[in-house]
């Protein structure tokens, strides 16, 4: 005759609470984790802003506004306020579109974008 199984550990569902907000994908001065990126800031500033305004579908002129970097950062739930956009974009928009840039491309390879 067979010996029953007996089961005394049965799985349990594990719930995994987590506070972490979005952030962005690399930091406003983050040149050295994309050099083309950045080198193509540096040196062709309108035409980077003009392919993250595509990018984005939106129109190339765009490409450096407060109103581009508030909807990409509302869109993935980024922490930041119109006020550190405005600042941002204002004090270093070649950092500002860069980063936007690298983001995207980061979210495009991990399929997000």
């Amino acid at each position: 005759m067979a010996v029953p199984t007996v089961v005394t550990l049965q799985p349990q569902a594990v719930a995994v609470v987590t506070n972490a907000k979005p952030m962005w994908q690399t930091g406003l001065m983050d040149c050295c984790t994309d050099w083309s990126v950045c080198c193509c800031g540096l040196f062709c500033f309108p035409c980077l802003a003009c392919t993250v305004a595509g990018d984005m579908n939106e129109c190339c002129l765009c490409g450096t506004s407060v109103a581009m970097r508030t909807m990409y950062r509302t869109r993935y739930n980024i922490p930041g306020s119109i006020c550190s956009d405005f600042c941002i974009t204002s004090c270093c928009p070649v950092c500002s579109v860069c980063q936007i840039k690298r983001d995207i491309n980061r979210r495009r390879a991990m399929g997000i974008f």
